[in-house]
């Protein structure tokens, strides 16, 4: 598989293709373009448009956040302070990302005090090194404080907010239900009560805004046939060789600073964290299938694709099928709503593979291809104009070529290698 941009000379064996076509290009680009700029988009159907997502990701959603605290352990922040932040600034970022369709009725309760020490539930601070049965046994232990007071249920959300910092706990916060790494993908606690409660993540009273949204979206998700529909974006295997928070970057090899599910300490920590990507937000379910548009390798269409942040956009993804479980996925990044902290701005270009559940051993489900590589940590991964503007997957005999920018939208050319080929410098 080639993944590159074309920026400048191109290797010789695709100036070998570019050669051989560009005596024929000028009239079959020319045509193209005549016939594709003013055609309207087909209608694609839902499932193809969105493929694997939930259905549960919209609408009011119950999150219920039980205040937990240890016994040896002295609580640094009001419950007032971290409620505020829950119910508050976390809610209004999903409301921003999901364009408004998903939204949370929040209550709390607590604080109670937890049975055991912390060091009895302490956890790693590398995922596949931690202990699911402590994570399981804090859980357990909040929700059966919690019973009497609480009436939890399948469809409820539940936050557990530690009275401890990560330096106690050791890790900021995760996933429980859904476990990390698919370990309870399938899991269901049962109160004492004879409730019974599927998602519930943990926190750390220090845990910023990325670290809410990064784990309580993997509850959103949920699991299907025992993976998360909603993983970690970050590598697992380079997240275990980090040894302190400055090493972070290291592990952001798939999609960088462009989705919080790769990276929850945001680009600029004194913002909120990116907006999701549209590989995510279609997980979701968030768009609205009548905003992709379906373009297959080999055909040759015009789009112009709006800010994926922008809920009048018309047009938020270009979704371009490879096989049944391959694909590509085109997005417009400006810094705008929920999208106001990124690491650059301009038109990424994303290949997902559904075949793949957790990014482990290199493989990912869903990758950014680099546009620019020197600037490390995919901080400029965006293709623009007047830098790289062309990408080629000459492969699958795919070329995407940015025309213009209109305000700030592009116009998009999906074509093949050969009537990219007039495009290149």
């Amino acid at each position: 598989m080639v993944l590159r941009s074309v920026h400048g000379e191109l290797k010789e064996a695709d100036m070998r293709l570019f050669s051989a076509g560009i005596r024929r290009v000028g009239c079959v680009a020319i045509l193209a373009l005549l016939v594709n700029v003013a055609q309207a988009s087909q209608p694609v159907p839902p499932d193809q448009a969105l493929g694997i997502h939930t259905t549960k990701a919209t609408g009011e959603k119950r999150l219920i956040v039980i205040f937990a605290d240890f016994p040896d352990v002295t609580r640094q922040y009001s419950t007032q302070v971290i409620s505020d932040r829950i119910l508050k600034n976390v809610n209004q970022y999903f409301y921003a990302a999901s364009y408004g369709t998903m939204w949370f009725r929040g209550e709390v309760a607590g604080p109670y005090v937890l049975p055991h020490p912390v060091d009895d539930y302490r956890i790693s601070s590398r995922n596949l090194e931690v202990d699911p049965t402590r994570v399981l046994s804090l859980i357990r232990d909040a929700v059966d404080a919690a019973d009497a007071d609480v009436t939890f249920s399948e469809d409820a959300y539940v936050v557990l907010a530690l009275g401890a910092t990560h330096v106690e706990y050791g890790m900021v916060g995760l996933c429980g239900f859904p476990g990390m790494l698919g370990w309870s993908s399938t899991a269901v606690l049962t109160t004492r009560s004879g409730e019974r409660v599927q998602n519930a993540a943990i926190f750390c009273e220090n845990a910023h805004l990325g670290t809410y949204v990064h784990d309580i979206t993997h509850m959103l998700g949920g699991a299907v046939d025992g993976k998360r529909l909603t993983p970690c974006l970050y590598d697992h295997d380079l997240q275990a060789q980090g040894q302190d928070v400055e090493d972070w970057p290291a592990c952001l090899v798939n999609m960088g600073y462009w989705d919080p599910l790769s990276s929850h300490f945001p680009y600029d920590r004194e913002l909120p964290p990116a907006g999701f990507s549209s590989w995510t937000k279609l997980r979701l379910g968030w768009i609205d299938p009548a905003k992709v548009v379906l373009v297959n390798p080999g055909e040759t269409a015009t789009v112009r694709l709006d800010p994926l942040a922008d809920p009048t956009s018309a047009t938020l993804v270009i979704k371009i099928p490879l096989s049944a479980d391959t694909y590509y996925l085109v997005e417009n990044r400006q810094p705008v709503n929920s999208d106001v902290n990124l690491p650059s701005s301009g038109v990424l270009v994303l290949y997902a593979d559904d075949t793949v559940g957790e990014c482990r051993h290199g493989a990912a489900p869903v990758k950014a291809v680099d546009a620019n590589p020197q600037v490390p940590y995919l901080m400029d991964a965006a293709f623009d104009l007047g830098k790289a503007r062309v990408f080629v997957d000459a492969e699958r005999n795919l070329a995407i070529v940015l025309l213009a920018k209109v305000d700030q939208s592009y116009d998009i050319l999906v074509t093949t290698p050969i009537v990219a080929a007039s495009y290149v410098p």
